[in-house]
């Protein structure tokens, strides 16, 4: 039975392996994300120094385990009789009390030292303070000059850009892997954070908190771009796509983007669309499983959200018998 069980456990072994390497190659969850800030970077040297220290451990420990099975083994001894008696060994005893402690203060000192680079914005002249506000089931964007956005968060790259993170309604996790760590958005407290986006690109993320229902929906992206680009969409995109945003980044989620239900129920035939005051007062306030998902809008945000359903989403009603 041991001689055929051996071909196997060697195949599972070996098939293992090979999975562990190509989990690695592609960095299917095996590591951080490739770092596109500063923080990020301190996070990931930090992730492979410890990783690097108790992947060697595992080796060792499971080596040592694999020859003290094979040399300590019964040999064909009865099961009654006892084996042979291993006694203490001191110095031994000390180096494996001694090793651990030593490991773990050379791990905590690598930590501490990239800790400051982690929390610590770099000196700026000019930095970029912009509010993170989460809500069931999007991200909202406050910017400096008054403009808002919905899930997309525009950015200059190559600029320290520093976040108020807070919540409307219940704790949300602000977490866009290669731009830093995760914070918490808590109800009526802001926690700070920072990055600075080393190239211009597109970086994803999504809430990391168990917030609800639907909270796997709930992502978030933040788009790097030139400076002279992003003052182009300040005073173009910002206002004008608005609505757009505000349907697809939190209407859509449920209701699909062309309304036809999901989750939530069909709206585009629904001629609430058109009538300013029950939209408002719905979304305001919420109804039944449905959040309050506009209860920190600005009239500005409302009108462009009235203005986009009736226009792009309204079928007008169904005629039923």
């Amino acid at each position: 039975m041991r001689r055929k069980l051996l071909p196997v456990l060697a195949f599972a072994v070996v098939a293992t392996l090979l999975g562990a390497g190509a989990a690695a190659a592609a960095n299917g969850g095996f590591a951080p994300q490739p770092p596109a800030s500063p923080n990020a970077q301190g996070i990931r040297t930090a992730y492979w120094w410890i990783f690097g220290f108790t992947a060697a451990i595992f080796v060792l420990v499971e080596t040592l385990l694999l020859v003290f099975v094979v040399k300590y083994r019964s040999r064909g001894r009865a099961r009654t009789v006892e084996g042979a008696q291993v006694h203490g060994h001191t110095r031994l005893e000390l180096i494996w009390t001694a090793g651990p402690v030593i490991i773990l203060a050379i791990i905590a000192a690598l930590v501490f030292y990239e800790l400051p680079g982690i929390h610590n914005a770099p000196a700026a002249t000019n930095p970029l303070r912009i509010t993170v506000e989460g809500h069931q089931y999007y991200w909202q964007f406050d910017y400096p000059n008054g403009a808002r956005s919905i899930e997309e968060l525009h950015v200059p790259f190559d600029r320290v850009v520093d976040l108020d993170v807070t919540s409307s309604d219940v704790v949300h996790s602000w977490w866009i892997p290669e731009l830093g760590g995760k914070i918490q958005a808590i109800p009526g407290r802001t926690n700070t954070t920072w990055f600075e986006a080393n190239r211009i690109g597109s970086f994803t993320g999504q809430c990391a908190q168990l917030c609800g229902l639907y909270h796997a929906w709930m992502k978030a992206r933040v788009i790097a771009t030139s400076d002279q680009d992003y003052e182009t969409w300040l005073a173009t995109d910002a206002k004008t796509k608005l609505g757009q945003e505000e349907f697809e980044g939190v209407c859509a989620t449920c209701h699909g983007l062309q309304g036809q239900g999901g989750y939530g129920p069909r709206i585009s035939d629904n001629p609430l669309l058109t009538q300013p005051a029950g939209l408002e007062s719905l979304i305001e306030h919420g109804l039944g499983k449905m959040p309050a998902v506009a209860d920190t809008w600005t009239p500005e945000q409302i009108k462009a959200l009235e203005d986009y359903v009736s226009k792009h989403v309204y079928t007008g009603a169904s005629s039923g018998g």
